[in-house]
């Protein structure tokens, strides 16, 4: 090393020397540098400008954040002057970040259902690909990524692309840069070749950080749209139509939404952002580098160079395969693997208990060989695809780069205007080393722009690939947005009567098509008038609903207490998600209190990820409970109520937090789910089956404190002593047909009648524990009969 550096310091130091020895002819070199590299130098400083304000701006930022009286509460939620953005501030990496949060307007899902409800965008008799369909779907979905000019979303692609110029001009300059290097180095010009290697190390600063920055911008592009899709479907999918509910359980449309939202909507939103700069970036090369070469090349190069990408991308597309359909077949199979392991985790207990654990390994396993094996297709039909595609874009492209490159010294009549008039020195000085020279440097400049646009037309082509890739991701995330917005508009079929005609359609009794009642809301009771309740069946076939009961036409008013009984499968429980809005109202009209004034307590207790707090305030936050006046204190009068002062203590105080499904027993948890009744106090509350885990001592104690609050209680249930707490029973399951119902006053002598029938029954049952317990000791001497023989017989 110190013996190269021994040879080569005498040239590079006499170089050196002629550069600095003059101040004035240094001066003179740097102002005489062409325009080009000024204007480059000039966007370094511009770059470094925009870099300096950009770190202020966030120091600023980061200062206010500090600043004391910034509200630090765990969850803040402050509501701004226009009434409907919400305020918060989250810790982020140890500072507070400021968030507003703007929810999705009801004007704005209505003038974007007219999008997914496009009868092009959701026909299922087209294939997916890039075609028509996938333009409506991806222009729907834009309205969501991009709603106006100037939103954030908008703000990035506009930098975005203008760093993508940025990007081909410097592109441009190093091409040109390049050529002068190797031109200097093979004429043995040290004082060019240090000015070029000066220069080209100037470039590197703007061009690295050129690069990074596009880099960074296309991963905070796809973050703001998966940003902007994620709100918009969580203030669609949760909002007050309960559509979480209603679109597995009554559309049916598609099956593991969860899938949808965390895993496709991040693919979807990946693909959109790099294509963008995976097609922008070229794209803008392609129309400079292109100008560029003309005046290189001349016409007949560029000629040439545009029939070789419209041919191949002919070729490409006519060789390609539907990625786009593989891509959506990919993304439901995933989701049926996640919705396996999903299920298994939820009904851990139940299938351990059941010994089912051969049979679920034996799922998993076959679903994920479905996975793998769709997986080793694409991988087999991508290797000839890949093959192909590498052979025409990274070779043959190559070979006709050479081939156009060498134009201007084979056919120098044939070449462009900046070729022509550089040689024109050169021809006249008659000197042919400098004549070499200078078409060595045409040529590396024209390989290297060469190259530069055969690298944008490439990226354009492997484009192709990634645009249907785009189609499927695409397909999946409309037919998402479709059916949520079909779920929230309650269109189910066609509504066009013209149509229906035309159609000759049949409308299915009690399908989701035949919906015709009314639900009201702030009504001072409760009252059926002439409801059916009825099993709605699926959305996505329009299938027929199953009546349970016909004609139900009651009223609940305030202090009217009412017990609703019968057997299994008679439609207690389809009563209450009725009137809570589950199922919708197929003939009559239902009406209710406001949702503050009512609660429904189900069959299967719900526990939040929270505090134990939390647990009992349940829908209410923190900061509502603070804002209503109550305290701990209060809580833990409630607890008393129910039994449960000994929770706050046990489990180590109110801000303790655990998975408390798995920290209560059965009868706590219903005690919990009776103390957030007890907390929100509302004139009617909605039991069903509420203290099936609960003593009859503290089942007695419940419902009494909730009479004395002055909440109307409507319980489903199949115990008969309840009905001692109740002013009426309503009796389902009646009739030959099992479909008729029968409303009692208690204390009349049908009422306790009925109540000695079912007390006669349960006796009668009782009266068989004997007979039933000798039968299963024969059952158990057989058994054991048969396993003694087993036995011996070995």
């Amino acid at each position: 090393m110190a013996h190269a550096v021994s040879l080569l310091w005498p040239n590079y130091s006499g170089i050196l020397k002629e550069i600095f020895k003059d101040p004035e002819s240094f001066r003179r070199t740097v102002t005489t540098l062409s325009r080009r590299y000024r204007t480059s130098l000039a966007g370094l400083v511009f770059i470094v400008i925009a870099a300096l304000v950009a770190a202020k701006r966030f120091h600023s930022k980061s200062k206010q954040q500090k600043r004391p009286g910034l509200s630090q509460r765990q969850s803040s939620a402050v509501i701004l002057k226009d009434g409907w953005s919400r305020e918060i501030y989250v810790p982020n990496n140890g500072k507070l970040s400021r968030v507003v949060i703007s929810p999705t307007k009801p004007i704005t899902f209505q003038a974007h259902r007219r999008l997914f409800f496009d009868p092009i965008a959701n026909n299922t008799h087209k294939q997916i690909g890039v075609n028509k369909k996938f333009l409506h779907q991806f222009s729907a979905i834009w309205a969501i990524l991009v709603p106006r000019f100037r939103s954030k979303a908008s703000m990035l692609l506009l930098i975005h692309t203008l760093f993508l110029f940025v990007r081909t001009y410097l592109s441009l300059v190093v091409a040109k840069l390049d050529g002068r290097i190797v031109r200097d180095l093979i004429a043995a010009n040290g004082t060019g070749f240090i000015k070029g290697l000066v220069y080209w190390l100037l470039i590197a600063i703007p061009a690295s950080y050129t690069n990074s920055i596009i880099k960074f911008l296309q991963s905070k592009v796809s973050l703001e749209f998966r940003t902007r899709l994620v709100r918009y479907i969580h203030d669609i999918y949760l909002d007050d139509t309960l559509n979480f509910y209603k679109v597995s359980n009554i559309d049916g449309g598609i099956e593991g939404i969860d899938q949808y939202i965390t895993a496709d909507l991040i693919k979807f939103c990946d693909a959109a952002a790099s294509l963008y700069s995976n097609l922008g970036k070229p794209a803008v090369d392609f129309m400079i580098f292109s100008y560029q070469l003309r005046r290189n090349l001349g016409p007949l190069a560029v000629v040439g160079i545009f029939s070789n990408y419209f041919a191949t991308a002919w070729l490409l597309k006519a060789m390609a395969p539907s990625f786009g359909l593989l891509t959506s077949v990919e993304g439901r199979l995933e989701g049926e693997y996640r919705n396996a392991h999903s299920k298994l985790i939820t009904n851990a207990e139940e299938i351990a208990f059941y010994d089912g654990t051969a049979l679920e390994r034996s799922i998993l396993i076959k679903t994920y060989a479905r996975l793998a094996s769709h997986i080793r297709a694409i991988l087999r039909i991508k290797v000839s695809y890949i093959m192909f595609e590498d052979f025409i874009i990274k070779y043959s492209w190559s070979a006709l780069g050479y081939l156009f490159s060498s134009l201007p010294v084979f056919l120098p009549n044939w070449s462009g205007d900046d070729a022509k008039t550089e040689m024109a020195p050169s021809l006249k000085a008659a000197n042919k080393d400098f004549r070499e020279r200078d078409r060595m440097k045409q040529f590396i400049t024209n390989k290297r722009l060469m190259l530069s646009l055969a690298d944008a037309g490439s990226r354009m082509m492997y484009s192709i690939k990634d645009l249907s890739e785009l189609a499927g991701y695409t397909a999946r995330v409309y037919s998402m947005l479709a059916t949520l917005h079909r779920v929230h508009a309650n269109a189910y079929g066609n509504k066009n009567p013209q149509v229906r005609a035309r159609k000759q359609h049949k409308i299915k009794l009690y399908s989701l098509e035949d919906v015709q009642g009314t639900m009201y809301e702030g009504f001072d009771g409760i009252r059926f008038e002439h409801t059916p309740i009825v099993v709605p069946g699926l959305g996505r076939d329009l299938s027929a609903g199953e009546l349970l009961v016909k004609d139900l036409n009651i009223r609940i008013n305030p202090g009217e207490h009412l017990l609703i009984s019968g057997s299994n499968g008679t439609g207690k429980s389809a009563v209450a998600r009725v009137l809570g809005g589950l199922w919708p109202v197929f003939r009559g009209l239902v009406s209710k209190p406001l949702n503050k004034d009512i609660s429904f307590l189900p069959q299967k207790p719900y526990l939040s990820n929270g505090s134990l707090r939390e647990q009992i305030i349940y829908p209410s936050s923190e900061i509502e409970m603070y804002e209503a006046g109550k305290t701990d204190a209060d809580l833990l009068d409630i607890l008393r109520m129910v039994r449960l002062e000994y929770l706050p203590d046990r489990e180590g105080g109110w801000n303790t937090k655990k998975q408390w499904k798995d920290v209560f027993s059965g009868g706590e948890k219903q005690r919990v789910m009776f103390a957030r009744i007890l907390y929100k106090q509302p004139r009617f509350a909605v039991i069903d089956e509420g203290t099936s885990a609960v003593s009859s001592d503290v089942e007695g104690l419940l419902y009494e404190t909730c009479q004395k609050l002055g909440i109307t209680l409507v319980t489903i249930s199949h115990r008969p002593s309840l009905l001692r707490y109740h002013k009426a029973q309503l009796r389902l399951g009646e009739g030959a047909h099992g479909d008729e119902w029968v409303l009692e006053q208690t204390g009349t002598d049908e009422a306790r009648l009925s109540v000695e029938r079912e007390i006669a029954e349960l006796e009668e049952q009782l009266g068989k524990i004997d007979e039933l317990k000798h039968r299963r000791t024969e059952i158990a001497d057989i058994l054991l009969g048969k396993k003694t023989a087993g036995n011996s017989g070995v």
